[in-house]
């Protein structure tokens, strides 16, 4: 079986398309009858769809897979226990799933690029959530030390109160969509017109 679209999209780190191509693959594959499941790279697959936060594929790919696939194959394993503290929006034991296996040379990009998109949509759902939260919190949402939690988010123009050890959140700018005044409009349309004529 010919993984070569699977390896170029890794090689190039385009990750955002690597469950559509096991998908799509898988779907040939089966449309050609040949038997793939003992060399079908499912670590992969799974950790494709956990990337583009499509934990329902995963879920169902994860129950696809064959048992011996499961007893035997630790990445595979490994890259479900992601998907499970997902499932369970366990958002610490995420990182640590992910920290918590040697990941193979093959996948360990994309992980590291999964664990750094993770804590972006993290530190995102901080900042919409909360006003003040305490570092202890911050650092289990954001996989971190409290030391590098903190660091981070005063990097991110936060505040730190020592004291009391909580964090005060920096709330992005809202942007506004500017209503135009339909008589304004109709004077300006007028005067560029006249400007024409």
């Amino acid at each position: 079986m010919n993984y070569s679209t699977i390896s170029s999209a890794l090689a190039s780190q385009s990750y955002d398309k690597i469950a559509d191509i096991c998908d799509n693959l898988m779907l040939q594959v089966a449309a050609e009858g040949v038997s793939y499941q003992d060399e079908w790279p499912y670590a992969i697959h799974l950790l494709g769809h956990i990337y583009v936060d499509d934990i329902n594929s995963a879920r169902f790919i994860w129950k696809s897979i064959p048992s011996s696939i499961k007893e035997n194959k630790l990445e595979v394993v490994a890259a479900w226990k992601i998907g499970q503290k997902l499932w369970t929006r366990d958002y610490g034991g995420v990182h640590e799933a992910i920290r918590g296996f040697d990941w193979s040379q093959e996948l360990n990009g994309l992980v590291a690029a999964y664990s750094e998109l993770y804590t972006k949509k993290m530190f995102q759902l901080l900042l919409s959530a909360y006003s003040t939260i305490s570092i202890q919190d911050t650092a289990v949402f954001l996989g971190m030390t409290e030391d590098d939690a903190t660091s981070y988010v005063l990097q991110q123009g936060w505040a730190v109160d020592p004291a009391s050890r909580m964090l005060t959140v920096k709330k992005q700018p809202i942007v506004t969509e500017q209503k135009v005044d339909p008589g304004k409009l109709q004077r300006l349309t007028e005067y560029v017109f006249h400007l024409e004529h």
